[in-house]
């Protein structure tokens, strides 16, 4: 989580992973603007390299030599990462449409989202693969390698574009899968290529480039259909716009590409392929707030290739016009270069250059762009990342580096770095705080007497006959720079001792910190992680009723929840689960796997790969009211959830007042991918030490401390699973029953057994 040590006075919002937008965050890094916050956008964690791709595509490279990993990136620079699908833009209100979550607001935005064929052919939507964008590409890429794997035929697989992109592709497929299927013994059933052009090959490139490839091509067996345009497609055949039908069993789409649909209802003035128009600067011929790079950008005095060479050169030029426009200063032209080196694989090692009238070939030119493209990767390796993080920043001179505020925010601005003041005077202004939630969606309820529409000292709420109330509080500091997921996981986590208890939720106060800063952006900040836990309150039946917002250093939320059990006419709850109960011969069950606490110790040092950082997020905003029905309906005996103290802390909670010992299978414990690699490393919560004090609760204490997997044993879990005992007669069914509700990695972590005489209640095996 990034901290600011000024208040953050401008928004620049990044569209889009694409090559300019990890150039430009690079340079907002090393040139860092005070009181400007940088977020990025991206549905994926991940960007590939379009230089690289053909090269992984072919089997030279792996996965993540080809890939920028977005949310590391972020972590390393203080910039503010965001996986969300856009899907438009309010250029009135200057914000960004999310797909199901709110919007994001701006001063200045960019767009490099990349392109996508344009699938004008019947059928092609729905039976074609478009290459890009990639990451649906990777997919289907996998799952043809598997279907080639198992075929009994060779299959017949259609390329349609025979530009540069479609050719390099072509061979870089065809040679991974002849690659394969000889590997494999079965060389008569490598697939059959064809290759689909309205013109001729590579249109952009001089003769006797052309030429070259269309022998390489014959030489290795692809059947090139020129002047064929494809109108339409259907299961496992294409047809020409001659008429003329062929079988195809895949059919990948590389033609010219376009922008997203969505540009269309933005207003923007745009090409017929959906690309921004843009001045030399980069900035939208229609709006001085957008900007635009990469394929996605089609600048108005040049014309330029949808190549990866420009989007790069692209990112540094964009990077400086969007620090000046939000300092309200002059912007530079960009002036792209009129003639570009393109270096085009064959699929082997070896490569062809193009330079205007320039052509040659050879295994040393696909070694030469090899270390082209491994010195740009470099930059944005875990070493080039690692860099990044301790740098000293370049310093900008005071005039560069003033940003023009109105007189209202420069107001704000001077209040917000003044001494701020202690107790009430430390709240967040009642208009911030009033337009901030008014946009909310609460739960009705009708017990709720008095709650989060009344302007009343404190809220009223009415228990029903036969209930009585379940309290529990938690509170804790952002961990994750998206305020919205932060929101979503505060709020699971608070409702996670109701769902352990058998307590249906009910009602809930919130208590949140905002660092200070302009009105808009604290109002920003407090709505978008609001209305993250409101979806996730929501969904669990329990209504908002409440809360209490100040000013504070770092973000950071909390809820006091309620819920209900039922009671007797004596008095006497009925259906609570509790810590205690556990029974000699019941089986320990988790319902999330381990590692939150390394996980995110490592993320705040920019050493946790992003897909690992990504995943923890999404176990940690699954809700755990589904997994507690169901140990419940299989009898479960005793139930917690995993919180701060991690699974030894816990498992002694839930021992010691059963009078039982349990023996914890090491070997067994479900973890999270990567938590493993980052305790190893020494990437540890600074919880871990008070937590590994437990080990005195640990009968073969030496054994444990000694085990690999002991710094997950301890490691404090933010919105952790349940830990349930169940009667070991009831256990495969019950964890079949998680299986299918989508806990994928509930399993058995430990047995329970009578407590030897002077022993500890904890023993860990395997």
């Amino acid at each position: 989580m990034q901290t600011s040590a000024v208040p953050i006075v401008r928004d620049i919002v990044l569209v889009g992973g694409g090559h300019s937008h990890v150039v430009a965050v690079r340079y907002f890094a090393m040139h860092p603007l005070p009181g400007v916050r940088v977020t990025l956008i991206s549905a994926d964690a991940h960007t590939p390299y379009s230089g690289m791709l053909p090269g992984y595509v072919a089997g030279h490279y792996t996965y993540d030599e080809v890939h920028i990993d977005l949310c590391r990136l972020c972590a390393a620079t203080g910039a503010r990462f965001i996986q969300a699908e856009v899907t438009g833009l309010d250029r009135e209100a200057r914000t960004v449409h999310l797909r199901g979550r709110p919007d994001i607001a701006y001063d200045v935005v960019s767009i490099n989202t990349g392109s996508t064929p344009q699938m004008r052919a019947l059928g092609a939507a729905e039976h074609a693969v478009p290459v890009k964008p990639i990451t649906g590409f990777h997919q289907r890429w996998l799952r043809l390698l598997d279907q080639v794997a198992q075929a009994t035929r060779p299959l017949s697989i259609a390329i349609v574009g025979g530009g540069a992109g479609g050719v390099e592709l072509c061979l870089a497929m065809q040679y991974r899968l002849r690659a394969e299927t000889r590997a494999a013994g079965r060389a008569d059933l490598a697939p059959q290529f064809h290759l689909f052009t309205s013109d001729g090959l590579l249109p952009t490139h001089n003769v006797g480039v052309q030429r070259r490839f269309a022998r390489v091509l014959a030489e290795r067996g692809v059947q090139v259909h020129l002047q064929t345009p494809v109108a339409q497609v259907q299961a496992g055949r294409l047809r020409s716009e001659q008429g003329k039908w062929f079988e195809a069993d895949e059919v990948l789409w590389v033609t010219q590409a376009g922008g997203a649909e969505w540009l269309q209802a933005t207003g923007l003035a745009l090409t017929d392929k959906r690309c921004i128009r843009l001045h030399d600067t980069l900035q939208s011929i229609t709006d001085p707030h957008v900007f635009a790079a990469g394929d996605v950008a089609a600048m108005e005095h040049f014309a330029l290739e949808k190549a990866g060479v420009f989007a790069v050169r692209m990112g540094m030029p964009l990077a400086i016009n969007l620090q000046r426009a939000v300092q309200g200063l002059p912007l530079h032209p960009y002036r792209p270069q009129r003639r570009w080196l393109a270096l085009i694989s064959t699929g082997d090692k070896f490569a062809v250059g193009s330079r205007g009238a320039l052509g040659f070939a050879g295994a040393w030119v696909w070694r030469w762009k090899d270390r082209i493209d491994h010195r740009f990767m470099q930059r944005f390796s875990v070493q080039g990342m690692d860099g990044l993080a301790g740098m000293t920043p370049v310093a900008a001179s005071s005039a560069d580096s003033a940003i023009q505020l109105s007189a209202e925010e420069a107001q704000q601005a001077q209040a917000a770095v003044a001494m701020r003041c202690g107790g009430c005077g430390a709240k967040v202004g009642a208009s911030v705080l009033s337009r901030a939630l008014h946009t909310l969606w609460v739960q009705p309820n009708p017990d709720v007497l008095l709650g989060l529409d009344s302007p009343d000292d404190a809220a009223v709420v009415r228990v029903p006959p036969g209930k009585a109330l379940v309290h529990s509080v938690d509170f804790f500091r952002a961990f994750v720079d998206d305020p919205y997921l932060f929101g979503r996981i505060a709020a699971n986590h608070a409702l996670g001792d109701l769902f352990a208890m058998g307590a249906q939720p009910h009602t809930a106060t919130a208590i949140a910190t905002v660092p200070p800063g302009l009105d808009r952006q604290v109002e920003a900040t407090l709505r978008q992680m609001m209305q993250g836990a409101v979806v996730v309150l929501n969904a669990a039946g329990c209504t908002l009723i409440g809360g209490h917002s100040g000013e504070g250093a770092e973000l950071a939320l909390g809820f006091a929840v309620n819920g209900l059990v039922d009671v007797d006419a004596d008095g006497q709850m009925a259906g609570v689960l509790r810590k205690g109960g556990m029974q000699p011969g019941d089986v320990l069950l988790l319902t999330k796997p381990l590692g939150t606490g390394a996980l995110f110790a490592a993320h705040g040092r920019a050493a946790a790969r992003g897909h690992w950082v990504q995943a923890a997020l999404h176990s940690m905003a699954q809700s755990n009211q589904a997994a507690a029905h169901t140990v419940r309906r299989f009898g479960a005996t005793a139930c917690t959830d995993l919180t701060g103290f991690g699974l030894i802390g816990h498992t002694v909670e839930m021992a010691r007042p059963s009078g039982v010992q349990v023996m914890l299978q090491a070997a067994a414990l479900p973890m999270l991918d990567g938590a493993l690699a980052c305790v190893q490393q020494g990437m540890r919560s600074s919880l871990h030490s008070a937590n590994a004090r437990q080990h005195h609760a640990v009968d073969n204490a030496a054994y444990a401390m000694a085990h690999p997997h002991w710094p997950l044993l301890v490691d404090p879990q933010t919105a952790g699973g349940l830990l349930a005992s169940v009667p070991a007669a009831r256990v495969n069914d019950c964890l079949a029953a998680l299986q299918r509700q989508g806990y994928g990695h509930a399993c058995a972590v430990g047995t329970v057994r009578a407590l030897p005489a002077d022993a500890a209640p904890i023993v860990v095996v395997g």
